[in-house]
């Protein structure tokens, strides 16, 4: 111990050299929060994890949208055609008949038909009309009459309608007239005329300024079928 003591007591001083500072301590390290190159590392770092997470998330989405069941299909029911109207019978000489005594049973009820000329084949447009003043079961309840008005080209009218009958040739009427939209000539079913040849037809002219009524049909009627026969 005492030579320990001695062996200090003889140690030389670290000399004094002027300009020359003594030794520092050691810097302290930074932190590596301080650290910029730490920092741009850490940035990128969360960056790659959000851009990874965002990536998958996405890929997901898309994934449960292209998995999710389709609704299903709508089958469209298609709307049933409307019932064909009825087919125009044609009066030939082989099948005259138009028409049935139960179907006309009501005054005032009308059909048209076409009636085929026996030598020249020629359809011509005509009409049925049940009328209000003899019995279905016989010829005289019916007037069966062509709608092209004699002596011209014009196309016929049953104007079953009084009003419009009214309004349209001007002419009251109690029950249904022909009338001839060209002329504005007005025909009564219920009456008969004498034309040329002292020959009695149906459909007297109650108003207008045609020659005469419109051609008529012979009517007969067989087992309740009230058949075409001839033309005027």
């Amino acid at each position: 111990m005492a030579d320990q003591e001695q062996s200090e007591r003889f140690k030389a001083e670290m000399p004094q050299i002027p300009g020359v500072a003594a030794e520092e301590a050691p810097r302290a390290r930074k932190g590596l929060a301080e650290n910029p190159a730490v920092r741009l590392i850490a940035g990128m770092l969360v960056l790659l994890v959000l851009l990874f997470v965002g990536s998958r998330w996405l890929f997901h989405s898309k994934r449960t949208e292209a998995v999710a069941p389709a609704p299903p299909a709508q089958i469209e029911v298609p709307t049933p055609p409307a019932d064909p109207a009825p087919a125009i019978p044609h009066a030939t000489a082989a099948n005259p008949q138009i028409a049935t005594v139960a179907e006309m049973a009501k005054p005032w009820t009308s059909k048209e038909f076409m009636f085929v000329d026996r030598f020249t084949n020629e359809s011509t447009p005509a009409l049925l009309i049940r009328l209000s003043t003899s019995s279905a079961l016989q010829p005289e309840g019916y007037w069966a009459l062509t709608m092209i008005a004699p002596f011209g080209s014009c196309r016929l009218e049953y104007l079953d309608d009084v009003a419009k009958l009214k309004e349209q040739y001007a002419f009251a009427a109690r029950h249904p007239m022909v009338g001839d939209p060209c002329s504005r000539t007005v025909f009564d079913p219920l009456k008969m005329s004498n034309i040329p040849g002292n020959i009695w037809v149906r459909g007297s002219i109650a108003q207008g300024s045609d020659l005469r009524p419109p051609l008529g049909i012979e009517i007969q009627i067989e087992n309740k079928s009230i058949l075409a026969m001839r033309k005027e």
